[in-house]
């Protein structure tokens, strides 16, 4: 099997949670049946969404691609970040190493398209959102998208870092107001684009039709280093 290397920090829980996923998705009876994984957790990167809304901000990309560089030297066999937002810079990233580096919107979008979906909401930060780098990504898969309108992204973005990144309980209700705005423009599924957003499913009940990609990643990253995946994994939506 590969050795995983994660470009973490950018959330320190989301890196987290990751890895927890990763474990419980592998398919092993001892622990010499996991995956060895290399974790370096960066939570002083700059952050990525202030970069992309304002250049003149610093620049995440050089900490990224210096981590990168650095897992592969400690024998990484394929890299993956679990910050979508990051994912705005996948191309330059991809091309400062020379192993597989997975890319999280590209798979979630694969997945959505295997399970006969047509249209995804997308919930994800600002940046994400403004770069359109999940409808890119869906629409290479032949689907359609919908976001939030501006009152409904303010709740996302409320959500990520008022809440989540700051150590507090997610608002339920905000986060129902802008699934339901979704749900109302026709979308049959639920993208929960970020991994802070990830943390909400981890705690909290959610209805039908969401799909969370860090999920998806920790899916891909099990299926990509070579280790048996739990059956129970094989489909992922709520």
């Amino acid at each position: 099997m590969k050795s995983l290397g994660i470009i973490g920090g950018l959330g320190p829980m989301a890196t987290a949670y990751l890895l927890q996923l990763i474990i419980e998705m592998t398919d092993a009876k001892t622990d010499q049946e996991h995956l060895d994984v290399i974790v370096f957790d960066r939570p002083s990167v700059p952050d990525r969404t202030s970069y992309i809304l304002d250049p003149e901000k610093p620049s995440p990309l050089p900490s990224m691609q210096q981590t990168a560089r650095t897992l592969e030297q400690l024998g990484a066999g394929c890299l993956c970040v679990p910050c979508v937002t990051s994912h705005y810079f996948y191309r330059e990233l991809a091309g400062s190493v020379s192993i597989p580096f997975l890319n999280m919107l590209t798979e979630t979008a694969q997945e959505l398209k295997a399970a006969g979906r047509r249209k995804a909401g997308i919930l994800a930060t600002t940046g994400t959102v403004s770069t359109g780098l999940f409808q890119t990504a869906l629409e290479a898969c032949g689907l359609e998208s919908a976001v939030p309108g501006s009152y409904g992204q303010n709740l996302v973005m409320s959500l990520i870092y008022d809440e989540i990144k700051a150590g507090r309980p997610a608002d339920p209700e905000k986060f129902e107001a802008v699934s339901r705005e979704l749900q109302l423009s026709g979308c049959d599924s639920l993208i929960l684009g970020c991994t802070e957003l990830s943390l909400i499913k981890k705690n909290t009940p959610l209805g039908h039709g969401y799909l969370d990609a860090l999920e998806v990643l920790a899916k891909r990253c099990v299926q990509a280093c070579g280790a048996p995946l739990k059956t129970e994994y094989s489909v992922l939506f709520t």
